[in-house]
């Protein structure tokens, strides 16, 4: 349980980590002190980040505070996704089981694949000729 400390707790995804800190408050969610739908632009991503709000119903009785940095915009907001879903099983054990079916306390350990030599790009390889 929270209590009046700040827990922090760390999500990742894709090169981007998110920092959350959790206080007691009025359910305000600050990513890099702005407004969700200020810092991400794309109403698809804040509906990503709301995902672990919705599933749970929370009762907004703590403010959620993220920091995050590397990558791009939706790796950030799936690391931000993954912090906010850890922090609310801290602040409520009961709400692993619905979190978990869900998928959210699981990280998704897709990257970007690494560009070999003599190839233009991961996987591609340039054109074959005979002649």
């Amino acid at each position: 349980m929270i209590k009046n400390n700040i827990n922090v707790v760390v999500g990742r995804r894709k090169a981007s980590i998110a920092r959350v800190k959790v206080s007691n408050g009025k359910g305000v969610v600050l990513i890099n002190n702005q407004d969700p739908i200020d810092y991400f632009k794309r109403k698809t991503l804040v509906m990503m980040l709301n995902q672990p709000f919705n599933i749970v119903d929370y009762d907004k009785k703590h403010n959620f505070s993220i920091n995050v940095c590397g990558g791009g915009l939706s790796g950030q907001a799936g690391a931000a996704r993954l912090g906010i879903s850890k922090s609310l099983e801290k602040i409520n054990p009961d709400y692993r089981p619905m979190l978990k079916k869900e998928g959210m306390l699981t990280r998704d350990s897709r990257v970007v694949e690494r560009k070999k030599y003599g190839q233009p790009g991961a996987r591609k390889k340039f054109q074959f000729s005979k002649r």
